[in-house]
């Protein structure tokens, strides 16, 4: 069986969003990068209530390639302090399970 997670973070704006998105699909961290529209977060950082626009990013990989992928995102994002939260998927059919599994897989030459 393949365990399948989601990942989920966010990222300041679409340039990055986009380019951490590529960066994770061409080094196969992730099979799929879905980043959503503007949204505005509220959350408190050192002492202070902020209001920031963000993006919603939602990664889809295995369990297996968890750490690389995490190491991989905190070097490259811009927070000093990114989400990285892991939601295990309960089901998913074969046939995507094996897909994100193919593309996660390092690449044979």
């Amino acid at each position: 069986m393949i365990d399948l997670v989601i990942v989920l973070t966010t990222m300041p704006d679409t340039t990055q969003s986009d380019e951490l998105a590529r960066a994770l699909i061409d080094e196969r961290l992730a099979a799929c990068v879905n980043v959503h529209g503007p949204m505005t977060s509220t959350y408190r950082w050192s002492g202070t209530v902020e209001r920031e626009p963000e993006r919603q990013i939602v990664i889809k990989t295995t369990r297996e390639r968890l750490p690389a992928l995490e190491s991989r995102l905190h070097a490259l994002h811009p927070y000093d302090l990114p989400e990285f939260l892991v939601v295990g998927v309960e089901r998913a059919s074969e046939a995507y399970a094996k897909w994100v599994a193919s593309e996660v897989s390092p690449a044979v030459e």
